[in-house]
């Protein structure tokens, strides 16, 4: 008997969730998905790991990967081709480096920022949470929208002044990636890698690149917000996110006759 499909648990429109996928999809890994409904994912994510709370999460064989960075390592040494590690030594460490530090300084400040814009239109954020979660819950999401928005301002400490503070933080973040890049097309050496990957998940949710899955590049954002999304675009690292999409993201590599998303599954 084959081994079963690895299992992705995931959060639609999170950008760590879209790391993840993207890994399994360019490495050709058939695969089973599994969203997580908000708040309800801490929970789900800490039965299957016993240590993260956070998605995403890859059942692979018997084991329960969290962290986006653990998940591309594990996929590294299993799935090996194509490669998102360079084979030198200083190009693999840079490339790891690059990874670390977006993981911590661009990820969740693009979360931030984003949800501190989208909380001020109701119907804007009941249209997010519908776009986290499997259809049936979408109804069920929708009506818990106030307590997921309180518990979601406590989680990630979420206001007006920090989503400010995360915007600056996005911007200057974008501007080390144009120094780093210059006229090339990768952050490190002269193919496609993780911190390349890396780089263009963590900002697809705010920029919304054509080929991001589960999104709309023409959905509805509150006014300001617009504004300053056709502002980033338009940078040297918003085109660049923009064409990465193009080259490099390749269609979902998910089992079509695995069954469909949804939030019940077993643990580890």
């Amino acid at each position: 008997m084959s081994p079963p499909h690895p299992v992705l648990w995931h959060i639609r429109i999170s950008n760590f969730s879209e790391k993840a996928r993207w890994a399994l999809d360019l490495k050709g890994v058939a695969h089973r998905r599994r969203a997580v409904p908000p708040g309800v994912h801490m929970a789900v994510c800490l039965a299957l790991t016993r240590r993260v709370v956070t998605v995403p999460v890859l059942q692979l064989d018997d084991l329960a990967i969290g962290d986006s960075h653990r998940i591309i390592a594990a996929l590294e040494q299993r799935y090996p081709d194509p490669p998102l590690y360079p084979e030198a030594a200083a190009e693999r460490a840079q490339a790891l480096g690059l990874e670390a530090f977006l993981d911590e300084h661009l990820g969740p400040h693009v979360r931030r920022y984003a949800f501190s814009e989208v909380f001020h239109d109701d119907a804007i954020f009941a249209r997010h949470l519908r776009q986290m979660v499997v259809p049936p819950l979408a109804t069920a999401a929708t009506s818990a929208a106030p307590a997921l928005k309180a518990m979601m301002r406590r989680r990630y400490a979420i206001d007006d002044d920090a989503g400010q503070r995360s915007l600056q933080q996005v911007r200057a973040v974008m501007h080390a990636l144009e120094e780093l890049l210059g006229d090339r097309e990768h952050l490190v050496g002269d193919r496609f890698t993780v911190a390349d990957l890396t780089a263009a998940a963590l900002l697809a949710p705010l920029l919304v690149p054509p080929g991001l899955p589960y999104r709309d590049p023409d959905e509805p954002m509150p006014a300001r917000m617009r504004e300053v999304v056709e502002e980033l675009r338009d940078r040297p690292a918003g085109r660049w996110v923009a064409r990465t999409y193009a080259r490099h993201r390749p269609r979902s590599a998910e089992d079509p006759a695995a069954a469909p998303e949804g939030p019940a599954a077993s643990g580890r």
